[in-house]
């Protein structure tokens, strides 16, 4: 089967195109033939071997065997099932999150029955699908399993017009938030159609010294720092980092001295948040976000498109044409 590799760390010119074996189903394995997967931000500092802590997981020198094919989301059929397989059937749409395993840029992708991935509802095109996984179940985890938030509460979404931030406006405006962001001047009409109430251009405007006050602050692009964010949280609000080492001691100290403080987590097993997304596909309640598409053959285009921190939701790859 094809499928891209990278054997280095380093841009995106490391990433190749290889025929290597198919994978076989086992026990409770899943074999999914893969339509379409997308290029993330995660990936792409995966491709660098960044942050360089991340090398504890990924292999100090170069990548392990184990995660040389990249890919955290996907959308296909199931080719083929294992014995120990109850639930799936073959034929099925699907789509999901491969976890630790990445390995979705490739024409198939072997995982357990247990793992985060559910049936497409039906009308949702492949790219749909593999595009909404990571960035709402991201949003989905920090918003209403870290955050809490209810209706009535301000949100702020930094980096609203990416991956995850067109997800968390619109998972915090379905709550019932007041949501604003901040995000680009040109993604500003965009955001605003997702739900936000206003956007700060990040070009021309500091939302720190806006005078407002938020119940939640979610960056998503890790544009900002609790210290530069705490200016416009409430008393008891938090702020929601996706990355960055210090912020769980933040964490670990704002718990305990009392005021504003910072929540932060992974979000690894998606199967209550998937649920939640599959019913909002079926019921078109949810916006996809989709910049570009890139054919598998054009992943190098892709990767640099998502380096160049200028996209605009997400970045998918087509791997079965047509």
């Amino acid at each position: 089967m094809r499928a891209v590799m990278f054997h280095a760390y380093g841009p995106p010119e490391v990433l190749t195109e290889a025929e290597v074996p198919a994978p076989v189903p086992k026990g409770d394995q899943v074999l999914v033939r893969v339509h379409t997967t997308t290029v993330t931000s995660a990936e792409c500092g995966m491709r660098r071997g960044e942050p360089r802590w991340g090398r504890l997981i990924l292999g100090p020198r170069r990548p392990r065997k184990g995660i040389r094919v990249l890919g955290l989301e996907f959308a296909g059929e199931v080719a083929a099932v294992g014995p120990a397989v109850r639930r799936t059937q073959v034929g099925e749409r699907v789509f999901g999150f491969t976890g630790f395993g990445v390995g979705a840029n490739a024409e198939y992708k072997c995982l357990s029955e247990r793992a985060s991935f559910t049936t497409i509802p039906p009308g949702v095109s492949y790219a749909d699908a593999a595009a909404s996984v990571d960035g709402f179940t991201t949003a989905w985890y920090f918003l209403h399993t870290l955050a809490k938030i209810r209706a009535g509460q301000r949100v702020l979404v930094i980096g609203g017009s990416g991956s995850i931030g067109t997800y968390a406006v619109q998972v915090a405006a379905h709550a019932g938030a007041e949501v604003h962001a901040v995000c680009s001047g040109r993604n500003a009409a965009l955001v605003k159609e997702l739900g936000a109430g206003r956007v700060f251009d990040y070009t021309v405007e500091d939302f720190t010294t806006s005078g407002e006050r938020y119940d939640v602050v979610f960056d998503t692009v890790s544009r900002s720092s609790f210290a530069a964010s705490r200016p416009v949280l409430a008393p008891r609000g938090c702020y929601l980092p996706t990355t960055g080492l210090v912020n769980n001691v933040h964490a670990w100290r704002t718990a305990v001295t009392g005021g504003p403080r910072v929540r932060t987590g992974m979000s690894v097993r998606k199967h209550a948040a998937l649920a939640e997304l599959r019913e909002l596909l079926a019921q078109q309640r949810i916006r996809v976000v989709i910049d570009r598409t890139y054919p598998l053959s054009e992943i190098v285009e892709a990767h640099r498109q998502v380096d160049s921190g200028h996209k605009t939701g997400n970045v998918v790859i087509t791997v079965v044409e047509g």
